[in-house]
C-alpha cells in the first residue's frame, strides 16, 4: 500500500469512527466497522463464565481471609477498579461515557452475586470501541506527517493521569492524544532517531495495539472483570482463565525457562515483579523490578510492540529455546517519562538450582583501637529445596538450611568473629526452609504463626535443640526481601538473636491457595503470617534496627503500594527466648553508623543517586517544547554521567569521556555473565562494620561485669 493509499484508508477509518461514535448513544449492543476492512465484534459472556462467577463470589465471601460482604459500596469500588484496569491512564473514555455508565455503578454487586455478567461486558465493549477510535485517530495524525506537529509552544503533558479527570468529550481527547504523540516523537528524537524511523516505530506500535483490540475475546473481558472483583479482597487474590490454568503459574513457567522473571499485568503494560535469583535476567543485570515491557524482539527480527497484550501472550513471546537471545524494550522503573526506554538483550536459559545456592565470603575489618575483626558473609538468594531429590531419598539433596549449615562450619573454621546473613533481593521460597534456617541460630522454639480465615492459629516450631551458630549476627534486608525472608528476619529480631540492617522489607505476609472452578481457577488468600512477637509481617514488613537508604522507590514497590492490601495487625505473642537485649547499645551503633555514612564517599554517592531519582520521580509533567525538553534531557544525562564517573573515581578507574562511552560500557558489563566483583559491595561491608562495633561494645559492657556477651547469654537461656 502506498503512502497516499494508507492516508486515504486512515481518513475513511477516522470518518467511520466519528460516525460510529455518534451512532452509539448507549453502551449496549455495540458493533461497528471502524476502518475499511475490520469489524469489532462485541464480546458476550458464556454460561460457563456465569457459573464460575457465582462460585468465585461464594469463595470470596466464605473462605477468604478478609471478611468482606458484597454490598452497594463494594459495587462502586469494583466499578472504579474495573475502569482503572481498562483505562487506568484515562485516555480512552470521556465524561460522556462515564455518565452513561452511572446507572451500572450500583448494580454490579448484586449482578456479581448471581452471575449476571452483561453489565461488565457492556463496559468492556465500549472501552474496546473507544480504544479503536483513539488508535485510528493517532494513526491518522501520524499519516499526516509528524513534521506538522508543533514543538515550539509552551505546552506540557501530565506523566501520570491515573488521578486525573476524564476528558469532557472527544474533542478534548483529540487534543490529549496529539500531546501524547508529541511526547513520543520528542523522546525518540532526543534518543537520536530520525523522523522516518519514528514514524515507522509509532505506526507499528499503534497498528499492533489496534490489531489486539479487534481480536478481543470473551475470556479477556471475563478475566479483567473477575480480577477487578477479586482484587477488592486483596491484590494477591485473582482469577486464572483456563488457558492460564493450563500452565498454572505463569510466574513458575518464566522462572524455570526463558529469562527468569516474574511478570504481571499493569494496565496496558506487562511489568516485572521480581527477578529469579540465578536466572538469565538476574545475571545479565539490566532488567529490574517495576520495569515495564514495551516490545519483544527475537534474534534477527524486528521488535513486536506488546503494549495492550494479554500477559500469557507476552510470556509466550518471551519464551524460546535455550541459548537464543530475546531483546526487551523496557521503560525503566526510574524513568520519568514512559517514552524513555532501554533495550536489553537476554540469553534464554534454565534457572539452575546451584545458581540460586547460598554462598559465603570473608571480610577483614579494623574496629576502634586498631582491633582486627574477621566477619563471615553468607548470601542467600532464595529459600530453596530440591524436593525431587528429597522425595527420592537422596541423602545429599540440596536445601537452604543444609547449605548454610555447611557454610557456617567452614566460616567458623576460618575463625570468623561474627556473621552477616544477606537476604537482600530474596523474594522468599519454601516456608519450611525459613523455619529450619531460624533453627540454626536458636534452641527449640516457635518461628512463625499462621492465622487462617477461621481464626485458628498454627505455630511452626524449630524442634531441633542443636544450634549451628551462637555468635553475633547481622541480617541484611531491602525492599525486595519478602515472604520467607521476612519470616526469618522477623524471628531473628524477635529472639534478640541479631540485628536487622538495611531497609524496610516488602511486607508480603499472606498465603494463597489455588482452587479449581468449573472454568479456570481462583487463587485466593486464606491465611496470614505473624511473628512470634504477635505482629504480622503483612503490609509493614520488617523494620530494620539500623536503616540504610535504598534506590528502590517504596511508593511503587512493596505491599503497602498495592491497592486493597490486607492491613497490618497483631495477635497474641507466643513464648520465646530473648537471647540478647540490644537496647543498651543500639543508639551508639546507630550513631557510629551515621558517622560513617556522613564521611563515606560511597554512602554520599548513594544518597546523591537517591536524591536525583526522587527529584525525577517528583516531576508530574514534562515539557512539549523541543528546546526546553532537550535542555532537561541533557541535564539528566549529564547527572547520570557525573554519578557514574564519581563511582569510577572511588575505584581508581578512568572516567568516561561521554555518555556513549558509559552506555557501551554498561552493555559490555551486562553481556559479561562471567564477570566477578572482587570487592564486596559497601552495604555488606557496612554490615560488617556494624558487626565490628557490636563486638567492641559487647566487650566493653562485659568488662564491667554486665552479662551481655552473646555466647554466654545464649547458654544462660
Amino acid at each position: 500500500m502506498t503512502i497516499a493509499e494508507r492516508k486515504m484508508t486512515r481518513r475513511i477509518g477516522l470518518c467511520r469512527a466519528m460516525t460510529a461514535a455518534l451512532l452509539f448513544s448507549a453502551p449496549f449492543g455495540l458493533q461497528a466497522k471502524i476502518d475499511g476492512s475490520e469489524v469489532y465484534e462485541p464480546v458476550a459472556p458464556t454460561i460457563d463464565q456465569a457459573r464460575a462467577n457465582i462460585l468465585i463470589a461464594r469463595q470470596l465471601q466464605f473462605t477468604h481471609f478478609r471478611d468482606l460482604g458484597i454490598s452497594n459500596e463494594l459495587s462502586g469500588d469494583v466499578f472504579d477498579a474495573y475502569l482503572d484496569y481498562l483505562d487506568g491512564q484515562r485516555i480512552y473514555l470521556t465524561q460522556d461515557d462515564l455518565k452513561k455508565f452511572s446507572q451500572i455503578r450500583t448494580q454490579l454487586g448484586s449482578a456479581l452475586k448471581t452471575g449476571q455478567l452483561q453489565p461488565g461486558f457492556d463496559i468492556y465493549n465500549v472501552v474496546q470501541q473507544r480504544i479503536i477510535e483513539r488508535l485510528q485517530f493517532a494513526l491518522g495524525v501520524i499519516d499526516e506527517g509528524i513534521d506538522k506537529l508543533d514543538f515550539s509552544s509552551d505546552q506540557s503533558i501530565l506523566l501520570d493521569r491515573s488521578e486525573a479527570d476524564w476528558e469532557a468529550d472527544t474533542k478534548a481527547l483529540d487534543a490529549l492524544w496529539i500531546k501524547r504523540l508529541k511526547n513520543a516523537v520528542l523522546a525518540q528524537r532526543l534518543n537520536g532517531s530520525d523522523d522516518e524511523t519514528i514514524t515507522d516505530n509509532l505506526t507499528r506500535r499503534y497498528e499492533g495495539q489496534l490489531k489486539r483490540a479487534y481480536q478481543a475475546r470473551s475470556e479477556d473481558a471475563f478475566q479483567a472483570y473477575m480480577n477487578a472483583f477479586t482484587g477488592m479482597w486483596d491484590p494477591h487474590t485473582s482469577y486464572f482463565s483456563p488457558r492460564t490454568s493450563e500452565n498454572f503459574n505463569i510466574n513458575m513457567s518464566l522462572s524455570l525457562e526463558g529469562i527468569g522473571a516474574v511478570l504481571q499485568s499493569d494496565n496496558e503494560y506487562t511489568k516485572v515483579v521480581r527477578l529469579v535469583p540465578g536466572g538469565p535476567a538476574s545475571q545479565q543485570g539490566q532488567l529490574g523490578p517495576a520495569d515495564r515491557i514495551v516490545s519483544v524482539a527475537q534474534e534477527g527480527e524486528k521488535p513486536v510492540n506488546v503494549i495492550g497484550w494479554r500477559l500469557d501472550e507476552v510470556v509466550d513471546l518471551i519464551r524460546g529455546p535455550r541459548n537464543s537471545v530475546v531483546t526487551l524494550e523496557v521503560i525503566p522503573s526510574s524513568a520519568t517519562d514512559e517514552t524513555l526506554t532501554e533495550t536489553i538483550a537476554i540469553t534464554r536459559d534454565e534457572v539452575k538450582l546451584e545458581e540460586q545456592s547460598a554462598s559465603k565470603d570473608v571480610i577483614h575489618l579494623k574496629g576502634d583501637g586498631g582491633t582486627d575483626y574477621t566477619v563471615g558473609v553468607i548470601t542467600i538468594p532464595t529459600f530453596y529445596a530440591d524436593f525431587q531429590a528429597m522425595q527420592a531419598g537422596d541423602p545429599d539433596y540440596k536445601s537452604t538450611t543444609r547449605d548454610v549449615r555447611q557454610l557456617i562450619s567452614e566460616l567458623e573454621a576460618d575463625g570468623v568473629d561474627g556473621l552477616v546473613i544477606d537476604l537482600r533481593n530474596n523474594g522468599g521460597g519454601a516456608l519450611h526452609e525459613a523455619n529450619d534456617l531460624v533453627g540454626l541460630f536458636i534452641d527449640e522454639g516457635p518461628t512463625v504463626q499462621i492465622r487462617n480465615s477461621n481464626n485458628t492459629v498454627q505455630v511452626l516450631n524449630d524442634e531441633d535443640p542443636s544450634v549451628a551458630y551462637d555468635g553475633p549476627l547481622v541480617v541484611l534486608t531491602n525492599r525486595m526481601s519478602a515472604s520467607a525472608s521476612e519470616i526469618f528476619a522477623g524471628a531473628i529480631q524477635d529472639y534478640g538473636r541479631g540485628l536487622v540492617v538495611g531497609s524496610q522489607t516488602f511486607g508480603k505476609g499472606t498465603v494463597q491457595a489455588v482452587r479449581p472452578l468449573n472454568h479456570g481457577q481462583l487463587k485466593i488468600t486464606q491465611s496470614k503470617f505473624y511473628r512470634v512477637s504477635g505482629g504480622s509481617t503483612q503490609h509493614k514488613g520488617v523494620i530494620p534496627d539500623i536503616e540504610i537508604p535504598t534506590r528502590i522507590d517504596k511508593t511503587r514497590i512493596g505491599e503497602d503500594a498495592l491497592d486493597h492490601a490486607l492491613p497490618w495487625d497483631q495477635i497474641e505473642a507466643v513464648p520465646h527466648t530473648r537471647y540478647f537485649d540490644f537496647s543498651g547499645i543500639i543508639d551508639e551503633l546507630r550513631k557510629r553508623h551515621e558517622e560513617r555514612f556522613s564521611s563515606s564517599p560511597e554512602f554520599s554517592l548513594l544518597q546523591k543517586e537517591i536524591d536525583f531519582l526522587k527529584e525525577q520521580r517528583a516531576q508530574d509533567s514534562v515539557s512539549l517544547n523541543m528546546d526546553t525538553r532537550k535542555s532537561q534531557h541533557e541535564q539528566i544525562e549529564q547527572t547520570r554521567l557525573t554519578i557514574a564517573n564519581a563511582r569510577r573515581e572511588l575505584r581508581g578507574e578512568e572516567p568516561f569521556a561521554s555518555l556513549d562511552e558509559l552506555d557501551d560500557w554498561q552493555d559490555q558489563q551486562a553481556a559479561d555473565l562471567d564477570k566477578t566483583d572482587e570487592e564486596l559491595d559497601f552495604v555488606i561491608r557496612e554490615g560488617g562494620q556494624i558487626m565490628a562495633d557490636m563486638l567492641k561494645l559487647d566487650s566493653q559492657m562485659a568488662s564491667i561485669d554486665e552479662p551481655t556477651q552473646f555466647a554466654a547469654q545464649a547458654q544462660a537461656q
